[in-house]
């Protein structure tokens, strides 16, 4: 084994060298597509970096364990900030950051759309885009998707709803896959990943979200539900769309998402110091099961030596150590911010992490000061406001979507109800919401380690790379700088 630990390591410096110099019009994009390679991105949502870890070291007959043998583990790699899914995958997929693709959560603010149902009469909105948007969250198929009834509004386009795909404003791996001429699908938790379709909204040719609020919220009905989408990605290994029913290529780019680890940490948790609880196991050895079932299927149709499977999380989860989560009312938060004035506070998103939109943003350093006054109370470790917050996230006075606030409270810290049960969360920007498992493995590769530090923004030009696509294809990576994942060729 090989273990990569400069700071400085080629990039594949021909291919970025090439990439930087050309165009990325739709044009070039297929010129030197390989129609033969397939990428297979999967997300175990709440997978730390030690998870795999340890679950490697004491499972080596497992189906991880196999890929790491013959693959590049990034034992240093970190989502996005903030934590939540959708950042979380955007970042995946489109190599950037909320401050560039305008993603922030699934439950976020944006000051110049309006309300659903109210004729564009006011502007200024909570955008959500999770079950709450279904026509029925109680159905797998949430009673025939999203409802645009209940989607906020655009006032400069005629009043007319807004999906998530035209909520993004950056392309993705799937859109530039697909104007290349490649066949693409991915499978996830709610039909509002249609985000993943990108501003085009036709990234994903064959999309299946069954939604999971229709599950009994149990680790067992979770598994149960990860099987669903795993049947349909085994459909697609086997030339047809993931009903089964429809032959189709073999997709360029495609996966999935698992849930059952994420349900895990948040109903049962770790055991004494971060070892996995029995219900954490089952959801572990459950979804290492499917993943080699998947990698069994590849390998039976001949497509093992031509797909690149990569491996990570949308976020990890906190805290670890159960000893050191607390429950704080998020009711103290808002009336914190209300308390500098009544109705300042437009809209506040808050799990392990808050975001705080004002309907007057010159108040921010007043909301600021009046936080860390009541620091004690909230459990707060920092909040992010003026300089601090333009450098990462832009300035809220000029992007509708920036939150004015944001508020990082002591690692283990959950706002939430006081009777919450939940023993972890994510969205946060501590180690445990982002210290993230990623392990990419493929023809070639034979058990490497990478230690420097990598984001998981550089998965989307790595994918990209693999399909012989120009990374530059993508929005955010011209945007940020976005590079391919030392050691990816």
């Amino acid at each position: 084994m090989r273990t990569t630990s400069k700071s400085a390591l080629f990039f594949a410096a021909a291919a970025l060298v090439a990439a930087a110099a050309a165009p990325a019009g739709a044009a070039d994009l297929g010129a030197h597509a390989h129609r033969d390679r397939h990428v297979l991105l999967i997300s175990i949502d709440g997978l730390h970096a030690g998870d795999l870890a340890t679950w490697t070291a004491e499972h080596p007959g497992s189906a991880l364990a196999q890929l790491a043998r013959r693959g590049t583990t990034y034992t240093n790699a970190r989502s996005s900030e903030p934590s939540d899914s959708f950042p979380g995958i955007v970042a995946l997929t489109t190599g950037g950051s909320p401050k560039t693709t305008g993603v922030y959560y699934d439950d976020s603010y944006d000051r110049t759309l309006s309300p659903a149902g109210s004729g564009c009469k006011t502007v200024g909105t909570e955008v959500v885009f999770d079950e709450s948007v279904d026509r029925d969250a109680t159905k797998l198929d949430a009673g025939g998707g999203i409802d645009p009834a209940k989607l906020p509004l655009d006032p400069r386009k005629g009043c007319t709803p807004v999906y998530p795909h035209s909520f993004l404003r950056t392309n993705t791996v799937f859109e530039v896959a697909r104007s290349a001429g490649l066949t693409t699908a991915w499978a996830d938790k709610h039909p509002a990943y249609d985000l993943l379709n990108g501003p085009s909204g036709r990234g994903v040719e064959d999309a299946f979200d069954p939604e999971i609020a229709a599950t009994d919220g149990t680790v067992p009905g979770t598994i149960a539900y990860d099987a669903l989408k795993v049947a349909g990605v085994r459909n697609q290994i086997d030339g047809r769309d993931h009903t089964g029913r429809k032959a189709q290529r073999v997709p360029a780019v495609f996966g999935l998402n698992f849930q059952a680890v994420s349900v895990a940490q948040k109903t049962a948790g770790y055991a004494a110091k971060g070892a996995f609880s029995p219900e954490l196991g089952s959801a572990l050895a459950a979804t290492d099961a499917a993943i080699g079932g998947l990698t069994a299927e590849l390998k039976a149709k001949g497509l093992d030596r031509r797909t690149e499977i990569v491996l990570s999380a949308k976020h990890g989860q906190s805290p670890v150590d159960r000893s050191e989560r607390k429950i704080v009312d998020k009711k103290l938060l808002d009336s914190v911010v209300n308390g500098v004035r009544p109705g300042l506070l437009a809209q506040g998103t808050a799990d392990d992490v808050a975001l705080l939109w004002l309907t007057d943003g010159g108040q921010a350093q007043a909301v600021a000061a009046a936080l860390r006054a009541h620091a004690a109370e909230l459990n707060i470790d920092k909040v992010l406001v003026g300089p601090a917050l333009l450098k990462q996230f832009g300035n809220p006075a000029k992007d509708a979507r920036t939150p004015d606030v944001i508020v990082l409270p002591k690692p283990g810290t959950i706002y939430a109800k006081p009777t919450a049960t939940k023993l972890a969360e994510h969205g946060g920007f501590t180690a445990d919401d982002t210290h993230v498992a990623l392990l990419v493995a493929g023809p070639g590769r034979d058990g490497e380690r990478v230690t420097s530090r990598v984001e998981t923004t550089q998965v989307a030009p790595t994918i990209l790379q693999f399909l012989g696509l120009n990374p530059r294809a993508l929005d955010a990576v011209r945007l940020e700088g976005t590079r391919v994942l030392p050691d990816a060729r």
